[in-house]
């Protein structure tokens, strides 16, 4: 059975767990804190420290490069769920790029200000920590005072999204494609707090997402 390793609100796991939903295959979810990855660090025989994790049996799989989609591609293949078709290679190569830069830089920070309310308090500290050796002392605190922007950030960021919706019921075609899934991660680790909707001035976006929470391949 396939293993996901992750942790629930990371913008990166989402996207993964919700393919897997996607093809109806058994698999089981394995979750870390965000700042312990010992499990993730001997799985992956001391190569790689990131989430998300996919064990296949005596397969781990993990995406150790910024812009590969290991983990996506194999459970593509795997699954034969036609993700990563030929002739949208290059589309979905520049626009998981936009996803994962403006996106999801938005996204995680207007979540990761209610921390609190998502860690267990034995997991804060670490967190905060971690978070303010990679971004500077007082961050999220920051963050929190710039919410407001960030979330007008976001929106713009997305709007793009939103015109391309008026031509497809998904970002490229009739069917998801991997950016689908790339996309609704960043919104899920957006949304994941409860302390925000997506914007009503995108209500194509809107509707997508409500479908990408259920959809299920074809087969």
């Amino acid at each position: 059975m396939l293993e996901l390793i992750q942790f629930p609100f990371s913008p990166f796991c989402i996207p993964q767990r919700r393919i897997l939903e996607f093809s109806g295959a058994k698999f089981k979810i394995t979750n870390v804190p965000p700042q312990e990855r010992a499990l993730v660090w001997k799985l992956t025989g001391q190569k790689y420290y990131g989430v998300p994790v996919l064990r296949d049996g005596r397969k781990i799989i993990f995406d150790d490069t910024d812009d590969q989609q290991i983990v996506a591609k194999y459970l593509d293949q795997k699954l034969n769920l036609g993700l990563f078709p030929a002739n949208r290679e290059g589309v979905q190569s520049l626009l998981w790029r936009h996803i994962e830069s403006e996106i999801e830089g938005a996204a995680f920070r207007l979540n990761d200000i209610y921390y609190r309310e998502l860690l267990p308090a034995a997991d804060q500290l670490q967190f905060l920590r971690f978070k303010e050796r990679k971004f500077g002392r007082g961050c999220i605190d920051q963050w929190r005072r710039d919410q407001q922007r960030w979330r007008q950030k976001l929106a713009a960021a997305l709007a793009p999204y939103e015109r391309m919706l008026a031509h497809s019921g998904f970002l490229l075609d009739e069917r998801p494609m991997f950016v689908d899934f790339d996309l609704f991660g960043m919104l899920e680790n957006f949304l994941f707090s409860g302390h925000y909707a997506l914007p009503r001035s995108l209500p194509r976006l809107r509707g997508w997402h409500r479908c990408l929470k259920t959809v299920r391949v074809r087969r």
